[in-house]
């Protein structure tokens, strides 16, 4: 099964996660510093439900799977129209967490089953959104770099 599909709205990063315990609990309240995480979580969940609904196919992936994400963020109004490069926040590895977190338990059973990841972030030509696609996958080829040639050394004179 290979799903693919879309999700319109502003990304949102997964922050910082915070604990407190009240006086007189002792059990602690554990919270997310971004207020708007749950409702784009939902969103995402959502348009992952409709991919399901349109797949005939579509399970639970309980095996290796394989993410690929492309954030397409508000570009501001000040920014120079030749600027591509998105490199201020949201930090990629956060905004990936939110949409992973978001599909666990709609589309695999858990986050870790995430084996391969191709993320992009970059600015929307108008309307932010990001595109999803997840499938199967046997696993990833470890990359191997060949080692560096030594330098040659200058004889002793």
């Amino acid at each position: 099964m290979i799903l693919v599909f879309t999700v319109f709205g502003d990304a949102q990063s997964k922050g910082s996660m915070r604990a407190f315990v009240p006086n007189g609990w002792t059990r602690p309240i554990i919270t997310d510093s971004n207020r708007n995480l749950k409702q784009w979580q939902q969103l995402v969940a959502e348009g992952a439900d409709r991919a399901l609904a349109a797949t005939p196919d579509a399970e639970l992936l309980t095996g290796a799977v394989r993410l690929t994400i492309a954030f397409y963020l508000p570009r501001p109004k000040s920014l120079p129209k030749k600027a591509l490069a998105h490199v201020k926040k949201p930090d990629l590895d956060k905004i990936i967490r939110g949409v992973k977190d978001a599909l666990t338990k709609v589309v695999w059973a858990d986050d870790s089953q995430v084996v391969e990841l191709v993320a992009t972030k970059q600015y929307a030509a108008e309307m932010p959104h990001v595109d999803i696609r997840i499938e199967p996958t046997a696993g990833c080829r470890p990359v191997v770099v060949p080692p560096a040639p030594l330098p040659l050394l200058e004889a002793v004179r």
